[in-house]
């Protein structure tokens, strides 16, 4: 688990970062509750049965960001545009 790093921040730091009109806003400031499941990923969606029927994680899109502290971030997005987990790929 990786206490030292506010996923808060990270999601502002993103959101400061994408162009106005993207639907990637909504989804990052529509992310709650998440946990830590590993020292590199945060997860906010259950992922049990990822991408089987009825499963609520159902995946669409990765996007890739570089934060100047943290290196490369990769969000994992699903298909009804919630933000499912967020990977920091330095701590892998």
């Amino acid at each position: 688990m990786n206490k030292d790093i506010n996923i808060q921040e990270v999601i502002d730091l993103i959101k400061i970062n994408i162009p106005e009109k993207s639907s990637l806003k909504n989804t990052l400031e529509n992310a709650k509750n998440g946990n830590w499941e590993s020292k590199a990923y945060y997860r906010f969606v259950d992922s049990k049965n990822a991408n089987k029927p009825d499963a609520e994680w159902q995946f669409k899109e990765n996007i890739v960001f570089d934060h100047p502290k943290l290196g490369t971030i990769v969000l994992d997005i699903l298909k009804d545009e919630r933000l499912g987990g967020i990977e920091f790929v330095k701590f892998i």
